[in-house]
C-alpha cells in the first residue's frame, strides 16, 4: 500500500492509527487494529497503573504485531505509567496534553519510538525540538480533548508539515479513504482515527455510548469547556446545563465544579447518556453502524486504494 517514513517507521503494513481514546481504547481495539494492519493503542488515561499493565500483557497475547499506549502527560500517576511502559518494553508511546520535553529524552534512551499530539505548527516544532520521532497534526473536527485554536485539519495539515522535517500524522475528521487520502495530499505520512475505532465492536465503549454516536448528525457536537481543557462533545443533557452555566456567566471555578469527576466514565462507559460526558468528533455523522475494529480498517484501506489509482480517470479533473 503506502511504504513511506510513518510505515517504516512503526514497522506496519498501512499508516493507520488507532486513537488512543480514553474509555474506549483497551487491549481488545488495539489489538484488532494492529493484527488487521495499522497501529493499535492502550488509552493509558483513563487506567490506574494496574489496569494499564492488564491491557498491555493481555495485548501481547492477542497480537505479535506493533503496538503503542497513549500517554497524556498531565496524568496524575505517570511516572508510575512510564515504569510499566519500560518495564514492559512498550515499543511506542503517543503523548499528549503536556509538555513533551520532560520525558521524550527518557523514552527514547529505553529505544521508544515517542510522537507527540499538537494543534499548531508551533507546538509541532516545539516537540521536534524535544526530539520526537513524528507528530499527530489534530484539527478542530476531532472529538476528545483539543486544541484552543480552532485549526480545520484542511488548515492545520499543511501547516505542520510546512514546519518540520519529521513525518506528520494527519486527525481529527477522518473516518475513510477519501479523506485518507485527502490528508496525504495535504502532506501526511499517516491518519490517526477515533470516531469510527471508537463506534467498533472491540471498543470498550457502551453499547449506549456507540448507539448515540451512530444517532448524531452534522452539527451534534461542539468544542466547549475553553477555560478548563477544551473537549469536542456530543450533544446531550449534560452539554446543555453547561450552556446554561455559560449563559449565567458562571465562574471557571463553577465550571470545573459542574464537570466533577468521572463525566467520561460514566457516559462513555457506564452508558449514562444524560449526565455523562460524551468525547466524539464531528465525523460522527457520517458513522452509520457498528463493525469489527479490521472491517473499519480494511474499509479505509480499500477505498484509499481504489481513490489513488482511479483518480485520473475521475471526470472532475478533465480540466
Amino acid at each position: 500500500m503506502v511504504n513511506n517514513r510513518i510505515s517504516t517507521l512503526f514497522g506496519i503494513k498501512y499508516p493507520i492509527i488507532q486513537a488512543g481514546m480514553v474509555w474506549c481504547s483497551g487491549w481488545r481495539l488495539a489489538a484488532a487494529v494492529s493484527n488487521a494492519g495499522g497501529l493499535g493503542i492502550i488509552g493509558a488515561g483513563s487506567m490506574y497503573p494496574e489496569v494499564l499493565l492488564e491491557h498491555i500483557q493481555k495485548f501481547k497475547k492477542a497480537s505479535s504485531q506493533p503496538f503503542a499506549v497513549n500517554l497524556p502527560l498531565l496524568y496524575p500517576q505517570i511516572e508510575e505509567h512510564i515504569a510499566t511502559i519500560l518495564n514492559e518494553k512498550v515499543p511506542i508511546v503517543f503523548t499528549s496534553a503536556g509538555n513533551p520535553g520532560i520525558w521524550t529524552e527518557k523514552l527514547k534512551e529505553n529505544g521508544v519510538i515517542v510522537v507527540h499530539v499538537v494543534s499548531s505548527s508551533k507546538f509541532a516544532q516545539k516537540a521536534e525540538k524535544c526530539g520526537v520521532d513524528a507528530i499527530v497534526a489534530e484539527g478542530f473536527e476531532a472529538g476528545g480533548h483539543n486544541g484552543r485554536e480552532e485549526t480545520t485539519t484542511f488548515c492545520l495539515i499543511p501547516e505542520v508539515c510546512a514546519s518540520v522535517k519529521i513525518p506528520v500524522i494527519a486527525a481529527g475528521g477522518i473516518g475513510s479513504g477519501a479523506q485518507m487520502l485527502a490528508a496525504f495530499c495535504l502532506g501526511a505520512e499517516g491518519v490517526q482515527i477515533g470516531s469510527r475505532f471508537a463506534t467498533s465492536e472491540e471498543s470498550s465503549a457502551h453499547l449506549n455510548f456507540k448507539q448515540a454516536v451512530i444517532d448524531a448528525g452534522e452539527g451534534n457536537t461542539e468544542l466547549t469547556l475553553k477555560e478548563l481543557t477544551p473537549v469536542r462533545l456530543l450533544k446531550n443533557q449534560f452539554y446543555h446545563q453547561v450552556n446554561q452555566a455559560y449563559e449565567a456567566g458562571a465562574s471557571t471555578e463553577e465550571l470545573k465544579n459542574l464537570l466533577g469527576r468521572g463525566r467520561a466514565k460514566k457516559g462513555m462507559f457506564e452508558g449514562n447518556m444524560d449526565d455523562g460526558e460524551l468525547e466524539i468528533g464531528q465525523i460522527s455523522a457520517s458513522i452509520h453502524k457498528i463493525q469489527p475494529a479490521a472491517e473499519i480498517l480494511d474499509e479505509i484501506r480499500d477505498e484509499f486504494i481504489a481513490l489513488k489509482n482511479n483518480l485520473a480517470q475521475n471526470p472532475n479533473f478533465n480540466f
